[in-house]
């Protein structure tokens, strides 16, 4: 039998904490959110030992994360609650309007300029009608742009977030989103990191205080049965 939601990705901090309460989502104060889910992060890397570095990573995105976040937003778009997508995209083609920690060497240095076709959306997942794409030069979707006045404007009070990856951009986004008391359901299986521990630790130290940690099922269960 499957672990609830309720007792799972338990860090050591709330291993002994009561069960949440259930979550109820309603159109009128729900968004869904897909964080950074972009055509560079599905590029095979030319060289054969960082192909096979990064091959559980693009499986998961191909056989669960990609498929899995097709069915939620689907499913919110027929019940009428909001889809908001965010990609990492500089507004400058040298990228100097990026953030510091997307300049600093490493994987986070990333030049991803908006117009360029890596930056943008997977055709998998693409906006639909007239749906918000925010554009962001920060790990956080909240901190680098209008996003937090648009939830405000949309009368948003709970934000599910899919995308990647669970330990960066995702985990910024949901750290920011509680701060500014968002109510905040992470669908595990719409996530991805590039190593499934990676994924699963973090899951573990945001759950509960930052977030409510649930599978895409989870999230069907929890939208008003009324509409």
């Amino acid at each position: 039998m499957a672990e609830s939601w309720k007792t799972a990705f338990r860090s050591f901090y709330y291993a002994n904490a009561p069960e949440p309460e259930d979550i109820v989502l309603s159109a009128t104060n729900t968004a869904v959110l897909v964080i950074d889910i972009q055509n560079t992060y599905l590029e095979e890397p030319e060289e054969e030992a960082e192909r096979e570095r990064w091959r559980p990573f693009l499986e998961r995105m191909r056989s669960l994360v990609i498929p899995n976040t097709a069915e939620l937003i689907a499913e919110a778009r027929k019940r009428g609650i909001e889809v908001i997508f965010a990609r990492i995209a500089c507004l400058t083609e040298d990228g100097r309007d990026r953030s510091l920690s997307q300049k600093k060497p490493g994987f986070n240095n990333l030049l991803l300029p908006k117009d360029r076709n890596d930056s943008q959306l997977i055709p998998e997942l693409q906006p639909a009608g007239d749906e918000i794409t925010v554009l962001k030069t920060t790990d956080s979707a909240l901190t680098g742009t209008n996003l937090r006045l648009v939830l405000h404007n949309l009368g948003v009070r709970n934000v599910v977030v899919a995308g990647i990856f669970t330990d960066q951009c995702v985990s910024s986004t949901v750290r920011s989103l509680a701060d500014e008391s968002f109510d905040v359901v992470v669908a595990e299986d719409c996530c991805a990191a590039a190593t499934d521990d990676l994924h699963r630790h973090e899951l573990e130290i945001i759950n509960m205080i930052y977030c409510q940690v649930v599978t895409l099922r989870d999230v069907f269960s929890f939208f008003d049965a009324s509409l």
